[in-house]
């Protein structure tokens, strides 16, 4: 039609954490690639490094990562060093999966790098903005996790 402009719709919200998502996890892999661990790895070990000793299933769900790759995830972390694991002295079936010297090691070498990535994603932000934007986003994930 003539005359008429059409205007584009903003992208869904969904869409646009995606694409946060994405992009802070293409740029983590680029960062702990020489250490020769994943991002996704990376975020396994940091969650460790809060709650040192979880189940393989626990470390699953606080990594974001489903419970049949934990097993890989954890064979990796393991023959490389980072972690180990041993016998949950409350139940005997269960494996504890611990952060090793050598894993902390790995985070402390990365821990500024790191925090760096996590301020240029918020560098045109003001720190009442990365504050409001935290507290929504924990508000997102929480409304999502209910169930």
């Amino acid at each position: 039609m003539a005359g008429t402009q059409t205007t584009k719709a903003s992208p869904s919200l969904l869409y646009m954490v995606k694409q946060v998502e994405l992009a802070a996890r293409s740029r983590l892999d680029e960062l702990v690639r020489p250490s020769g661990i994943t991002a996704l790895q990376y975020t396994a070990l940091t969650v460790l490094e809060r709650h040192d000793g979880l189940s393989a299933a626990q470390l699953a769900r606080d990594s974001f990562v489903t419970a049949q790759s934990i097993a890989d995830l954890v064979r990796y972390l393991e023959g490389q060093g980072l972690v180990r694991r041993e016998r949950n002295p409350r139940n005997r079936r269960e494996l504890l999966i611990l952060l090793t010297e050598a894993g902390r090691e790995l985070l402390d070498r990365y821990a500024a790098p790191v925090r760096e990535l996590e301020e240029r994603m918020v560098q045109e932000l003001t720190a009442h903005q990365t504050e409001q934007l935290r507290q929504a986003l924990t508000k997102a994930w929480r409304a999502l996790s209910q169930t």
